[in-house]
C-alpha cells in the first residue's frame, strides 16, 4: 500500500509471530471460531457473502489483531479490534483481547465506530477457501480494510481447519493465542504510555529547544504514536471512518469536486448583472470570507497568484523565491499530460520558508487512490500536479478540456483578474499597481462567464468550490469563498455561512481549508502536512444575497481600515503613555518641591486614615515577622521591593505639612489618578470597542480613538462610582476585574471581540483566528493577577483568614489559566507556563512566604506539565478538531518541531528588535515604576512604599504580573509586545493606587 506521499515503502522483515499450524483435516470439521466468523460475516453483509467469507475472514482478522496489538494502536483501536474479533473469531480470542485491552487502556471511546469498520472492512473483503488461506488471498483491498500492508503479515501465520480429535491440542492452541494477545496488548500499553510521557516532557519545546526528531525511516513507517491518531480520527464528527472506507473500497467513481480558483476575487466584485453565475452560486450555496495568507514576496504582505495555487497544492503555506509576483509557469504538454517546468526549484524553495510545504500533496493523494485529476489553466496545473510535477490531464482552456465526466477532481484557473493585474506597471517592490475600476469589472465579468461554462459541463452531483485564492493588488484583502453541492458531512451546502474548525468563526475560512475540503469531499484521508480543515455549513445567513455580500464586504472593509489605523494607533498610544509618565513624574516632583519650600511645622505629620480605609496597623502583612520586623505593628522602617528603606513619616513630611500643600487636597494629584485609571482601562477598551462598528464611520482613525477613550471613560466612571473609590486598590480592582472578566467571557464565547481589534488579530494576516492572541493574553493575565490582589486586600481587611483568601485566589486563578490553555477556549500554548509562574509568584507572596529559586523551578515544572497535558489531550482528538497545541505535539513526533521553533524564535527577535517604540515604552514604564514611584529622590516621592504599607497585597500582585510578562516575553513569538501591553495595564493602575496612598497618608490637621 503506498504511503501518504505516494511512494511504496520497502517491505520490512515481519516480526516473529506465534504460529499455530495443526494437522490438516477435512474442511467439513470446522473450528467453532470459523463457524462464528461465518455467521458474523453473513449477518453483517446481509447474507450476500455467506459462501465467500469463512476462512479468509478468520485469517485476516487474526493478522489484523496481532499486528494492531504489536504496533500499539492505543486504547480506542485495541478495544475496537477486540470487538471485531468477537464477530470474526469467536468469543475465545475476543475475550482474550478484550480483557488485555481493558487492562491496558481502559474504556473504549470509539468502540462501536471502529468495530463497525472492522466487521465490514474485514468480513466483506475476505474470500472463503476450503483449505489453507494461501498468499493469493492477501489482496490489497483486504489489507486496506485492516489498515495493514502485505509486509505486516507473516506468510507462515496461517490458520487451517482442525478436527474434533485434535480438541486437546486445539485448547492448548487457544491458550497460547490468549497469552500472545495479552502479551501484545501489554506491550502496546507500555509503548503508548512511553510515548505520552515523552510528549508530556517535551510540551515546552518552544522554550527549552528540546525536540524529538525521529529518523526519516521511522517517520515513514508506523510508530506507536501514529495508530492512536488513526483511531482518534475514527471519531471525526464531520465524517466517519466507515464512510471513508466504503468510498475507498468502491473507488472514486462517484465523487466529483470542481475547484475553481479566481485570483483576486473580492466580495465587492459580485453583482447580479455583471456576475450572474457567481450570484446564482451564492444564492444556492454557502459562503464566507477567505483568508488567503501564504508566503508573501519580500517587503509585501500579500499573496501572489502562484503562491496561492501552490498553497492549494500543498495544503500548507507556500511561496516562490525572488522579488514581486511571478506568473504561474506554462506547463509543457505531452499529449493530454503535462509537466510543470522548474518544479524541483519550486519544491526546494519551500524548505526555506519556515513552513516546509510539500508541493503536489493534493494531486498525488488523488492519483494514489485511483482518482483522476483534470487541470484547466496554468494555475490549476500547479494545484493538481503530483509530487513529481506531472499531471495526467491538462488543458490550457476550458474549450480544450473535452468531456470532464471521468474526472474526480476538476481544477480551473479563472485567471482574468490576475492576467489584467500583471499587465499593470510595477512598483518599487516589483508588484503590479492596482487595477483601474473599469478594467477590474471587465475582468470579473469574463471570469464569471468561464465559471458558468464550466458548471454546464460538470457531472451531476458535483460539489463546486469557488475561491479567490490570492490578491491582485498591492494590499491584501479577504476574498470570496462559495461552496455548492454535498458537504463533507453529507448534508448539502445550503444558503448560509461557511465555517471551519481552523477559524472557529462564522463566515471565515482559510486557503489551506480549501485543500482539506477537496480531500474530504473525495472521501480520502487528509495527510498530516495538510493543515487546513474542511469547510462546513454553519446555519443561515442574511435573508438575501445582496445582504450577504454587504455583510461579507463589510468584514473586508474592517480589515482594511484596521491595517490603516493600527500603526498610527500604537504610535499615538506609545506617545501618550510616555508623555503621561513624564507628566506624572513632574507632578510627584512638584509635590516634593512644594513641601520642601513650606515653613516647618512643630506638629508631627498626621498618618490618620479616613473612615473608609482600615488603619494600617490592622492590615495583614505579606511577610512573616523577622528580626528586623518582630511584629505586625508599624515599624520605623519599611523595606521597598528593591531593597531601599524609607519611613512612612519621611514620606508624609515630604508630601505636606499643616501649613503647606497637602497631597490629599492636591487637584493635580487627583487629575493624575484619574488619568492613570483611564490609561489602565485603555487596553481592555480596545477589545470592547469591537461592539461598535467604528470602521464604518467617516474618519476611521479618529473614530477608533474616540470609541476606545469613551469606553475607557465609562470603565473609569465605574471605578470611581462606589465606596471602593476611597480604598487604595479600589479603582485598580474595578478596572482589573473588568479586564479579566470581559476577556474570559469573550474567549469562552468564540473570541469575537479580538477579531479586527487594534490589539487583536486580523483575519487578512491569518496569524490566528480564535483563542487568546499574545497581546490579549498579556492584558488578560495582568488584569487577573492585579484584580485578585485587590480582592485579596479587601477580604483580608475584613478579617477573612489568609488561608481562605489564598485558596479563593488560587481557585479563580486556576480557572483563568484553564480558560487560557483549554483548546476549545484560549488555546494558548506559550501563555499557560507564563501565567502559572505569575500566579504562583503572587500566591507565594500573598501567603507570606518568600519566592525562592527552588519554588520557581517547581512552579515551572507544573507549568510544563499543564501545557503538556493540554497539548496531549488536544492531540488525542480527531485531527479535524485539533488546535495548534495538538498540532505541535504531532510536529514533535514527525520531527518538524524545529521548523516551528525556529520560525517562532525568529518572529520574537524580529518583533523585539524591530518594534523600537514598544521596546522604549517597556523600558520607560519600568524606569517610572522603580525610579520614580519607588525611589525617594529629587525626581519623585516614595509613593510605592506608601501603597505597599496600606495595601500589602499590591506588592504580591505587581510582582506576579511582572513575572508573568517576563516569562511570556521569552515564550511567545510576539516578543516585546507582551511586556509592553502588560506594563500598559499594570503601571498606570499602580500609579493610581500610589496616588491614593499618598492622599490617605497625609491630611490637613486642625
Amino acid at each position: 500500500m503506498p504511503t501518504r506521499d505516494g511512494a511504496h515503502p520497502a517491505q520490512p522483515t515481519p516480526a516473529p509471530i506465534t504460529t499455530i499450524t495443526p494437522t490438516p483435516t477435512p474442511a467439513t470439521a470446522q473450528h467453532p471460531a470459523a463457524r462464528a466468523a461465518t455467521q458474523a460475516a453473513a449477518a453483517t453483509a446481509h447474507h450476500a457473502a455467506a459462501n465467500t467469507a469463512q476462512h479468509s475472514a478468520t485469517h485476516a482478522a487474526a493478522d489484523a489483531i496481532q499486528h494492531a496489538a504489536a504496533d500499539a494502536l492505543g486504547h480506542a483501536a485495541a478495544d475496537a479490534l477486540g470487538h471485531a474479533a468477537a464477530d470474526a473469531l469467536g468469543h475465545a480470542a475476543a475475550d482474550a483481547l478484550g480483557h488485555a485491552a481493558a487492562d491496558a487502556f481502559g474504556h473504549a471511546a470509539t468502540y462501536d465506530a471502529a468495530a463497525d469498520v472492522a466487521r465490514h472492512g474485514v468480513a466483506t473483503q475476505a474470500t472463503m477457501h476450503t483449505g489453507a488461506l494461501t498468499p493469493k488471498h492477501h489482496t490489497p483491498a483486504a489489507y486496506a480494510a485492516a489498515r495493514l500492508t502485505p509486509a505486516h503479515v507473516s506468510a507462515s501465520s496461517v490458520l487451517r481447519p482442525t478436527s474434533k480429535a485434535r480438541a486437546p491440542k486445539r485448547a492448548l492452541a487457544t491458550q497460547a493465542s490468549h497469552r500472545t494477545l495479552r502479551t501484545s496488548a501489554t506491550q502496546a500499553s507500555r509503548s503508548t504510555l512511553r510515548t505520552l510521557a515523552l510528549t508530556l516532557t517535551l510540551g515546552l519545546a518552544t522554550a527549552t529547544g528540546l525536540c524529538l526528531t525521529p529518523s526519516p525511516a521511522s517517520a515513514a513507517t508506523t510508530s506507536p504514536g501514529t495508530p492512536a491518531r488513526a483511531a482518534a480520527a475514527a471519531a471525526d464528527s464531520s465524517t466517519t471512518v466507515a464512510r471513508q472506507h466504503q468510498q475507498s473500497t468502491q473507488g472514486l467513481d462517484q465523487a466529483h469536486v470542481a475547484l475553481i480558483g479566481v485570483p483576486g476575487l473580492e466580495w465587492s466584485d459580485l453583482n447580479p448583472s455583471r456576475t450572474p453565475n457567481l450570484w446564482s452560486l451564492l444564492s444556492q450555496g454557502a459562503s464566507a470570507s477567505l483568508s488567503t495568507r501564504a508566503v508573501p514576496p519580500p517587503d509585501r504582505g500579500i499573496t501572489c497568484p502562484t503562491a496561492g495555487w501552490l498553497t492549494v497544492s500543498a495544503g500548507q503555506r507556500a511561496g516562490t523565491a525572488g522579488k514581486g509576483c511571478l506568473q504561474p509557469p506554462t506547463p509543457q504538454l505531452t499529449g493530454e499530460a503535462a509537466k510543470i517546468p522548474n518544479w524541483p526549484d519550486l519544491t526546494a524553495y519551500q524548505s526555506e520558508t519556515g513552513f516546509d510545504a510539500q508541493l503536489g500533496t493534493l494531486g498525488q493523494l488523488v492519483t494514489d487512490n485511483g482518482g483522476k485529476v483534470a487541470a484547466i489553466g496554468p494555475g490549476a496545473a500547479l494545484a493538481g500536479a503530483d509530487k513529481s510535477g506531472n499531471i495526467a490531464k491538462y488543458a490550457p482552456t476550458l474549450d480544450a478540456a473535452g468531456d470532464l465526466t471521468p474526472y474526480n477532481l476538476i481544477i480551473m484557473d479563472a485567471a482574468d483578474l490576475a492576467t489584467a493585474w500583471t499587465a499593470q506597471p510595477l512598483d518599487e517592490y516589483g508588484v503590479p499597481t492596482p487595477l483601474p475600476a473599469a478594467a477590474r469589472q471587465a475582468a470579473v465579468t469574463k471570469a464569471d462567464q468561464q465559471i458558468g461554462a464550466l458548471i454546464a459541463k460538470l457531472p451531476p452531483n458535483t460539489t463546486t468550490l469557488v475561491a479567490g485564492i490570492s490578491d491582485v493588488s498591492p494590499i491584501a484583502h479577504l476574498h470570496v469563498a462559495i461552496a455548492k453541492g454535498p458537504s463533507p458531512s453529507g448534508r448539502p451546502y445550503d444558503h448560509g455561512y461557511l465555517t471551519a474548525t481552523s477559524t472557529r468563526q462564522d463566515a471565515l475560512v482559510t486557503i489551506t481549508d480549501l485543500t482539506a475540503t477537496a480531500i474530504q469531499l473525495l472521501g480520502l484521508p487528509a495527510p498530516r502536512q495538510v493543515v487546513g480543515r474542511p469547510w462546513q455549513p454553519n446555519g443561515p445567513t442574511a435573508a438575501t444575497p445582496a445582504e450577504t455580500v454587504a455583510e461579507l464586504a463589510d468584514g473586508d472593509l474592517a480589515s482594511q481600515v484596521l491595517r490603516e489605523v493600527r500603526g498610527p494607533f500604537f504610535a499615538v498610544l506609545v506617545t501618550v503613555q510616555l508623555l503621561f509618565y513624564a507628566f506624572a513624574a513632574l507632578a510627584l516632583r512638584r509635590r516634593r518641591d512644594t513641601a520642601s519650600s513650606a515653613p516647618p511645622s512643630t506638629e508631627p505629620p498626621s498618618t490618620s486614615l479616613p473612615p473608609t480605609e482600615p488603619p494600617a496597623t490592622n492590615l495583614p502583612r505579606t511577610e512573616p515577622p523577622s528580626a528586623e520586623h518582630p511584629s505586625s505593628e508599624p515599624q520605623p522602617s519599611e523595606r521597598s521591593p528593591i531593597g531601599r528603606s524609607s519611613t512612612a513619616q519621611e514620606g508624609a513630611s515630604a508630601l505636606g505639612t499643616p501649613g503647606g500643600d497637602f497631597a490629599s487636597t492636591s487637584k493635580l494629584l487627583r487629575s493624575v489618578q484619574i488619568v492613570a485609571v483611564i490609561s489602565g482601562a485603555i487596553p481592555i477598551s480596545t477589545f470592547l470597542a469591537q461592539l461598535v462598528p467604528w470602521w464604518t464611520l467617516p474618519v476611521p482613525m479618529l473614530s477608533v480613538i474616540v470609541t476606545i477613550v469613551a469606553i475607557a471613560g465609562l470603565i473609569t466612571a465605574l471605578a470611581f462610582a462606589g465606596p471602593w473609590r476611597a480604598h487604595v486598590l479600589g479603582p485598580l480592582t474595578v478596572v482589573a476585574a473588568v479586564t479579566s472578566l470581559a476577556l474570559l467571557i469573550d474567549v469562552m464565547t468564540g473570541s469575537k471581540l479580538q477579531v479586527n481589534a487594534v490589539t487583536g488579530y486580523e483575519p487578512v494576516t491569518g496569524g490566528r483566528f480564535y483563542g487568546f492572541s499574545n497581546i490579549a493574553f498579556a492584558v488578560y493575565a495582568t488584569g487577573t493577577i492585579l484584580g485578585l490582589a485587590g480582592v485579596a486586600q479587601w477580604l483580608l481587611s475584613r478579617g477573612v483568614s489568609r488561608v481562605v483568601v489564598v485558596a479563593a485566589c488560587a481557585l479563580y486563578g486556576g480557572l483563568a489559566i484553564f480558560a487560557d490553555g483549554w483548546p476549545s477556549w484560549g488555546a494558548d500554548f506559550g501563555g499557560v507556563p507564563a501565567f502559572v509562574i505569575g500566579l504562583a509568584v503572587f500566591l507565594i507572596l500573598l501567603s507570606g512566604k518568600r519566592v525562592s529559586l527552588l519554588r520557581l523551578l517547581l512552579v515551572g515544572v507544573v507549568g510544563i506539565a499543564l501545557v503538556g497535558a493540554l497539548s496531549v489531550f488536544d492531540w488525542l482528538r480527531p485531527e479535524s478538531q485539533r488546535t495548534h497545541l495538538g498540532n505541535f505535539v504531532q510536529q514533535i513526533i514527525d520531527g518538524q518541531a524545529w521548523t516551528v521553533v525556529g520560525r517562532k524564535f525568529s518572529a520574537m527577535i524580529g518583533v523585539t528588535v524591530g518594534n523600537w517604540s514598544l521596546t522604549l515604552l517597556s523600558l520607560v514604564a519600568l524606569a517610572f515604576l522603580f525610579l520614580i514611584l519607588d525611589r525617594p529622590s529629587r525626581w519623585g516621592a516614595s509613593a510605592l512604599g506608601q501603597a505597599y504599607r496600606l495595601a500589602p497585597t499590591l506588592r504580591a500582585g505587581l510582582f506576579g504580573a511582572l513575572a508573568c510578562a517576563f516569562v511570556g516575553f521569552l515564550m511567545n513569538d510576539s516578543g516585546i509586545a507582551i511586556p509592553a501591553m502588560a506594563l500598559t495595564v499594570a503601571v498606570p493602575l499602580t500609579l493610581a493606587a500610589c496616588v491614593r496612598a499618598l492622599q490617605l497618608t497625609t491630611v490637613p490637621t486642625d
